[in-house]
């Protein structure tokens, strides 16, 4: 069954910034998809089954920015 979670990140500036953290989000295990909204800096996860918060703020780390809420 597939699960959403939202997180909010923080450092986000532009759209380069949008990829990074996506490219990096999607390549977790589990994860199909991938959405950011800069405006808001929200986070979509979409994964097969539910993934920890940690292992995507590690991912959202790996791409230079950071969660700062889980929704």
């Amino acid at each position: 069954m597939a699960t959403t979670a939202t997180f909010t990140v923080q450092g986000m500036t532009c759209g380069h910034c949008v990829s990074s953290v996506k490219e990096e989000v999607s390549e977790v295990p589990g994860v199909t998809g991938a959405a950011v909204d800069l405006s808001t800096g929200l986070l979509t996860v979409t994964s097969d089954a539910p993934v920890a918060p940690d292992t995507i703020a590690a991912a959202v780390a790996e791409a230079g920015y950071t969660v700062v809420d889980q929704r």
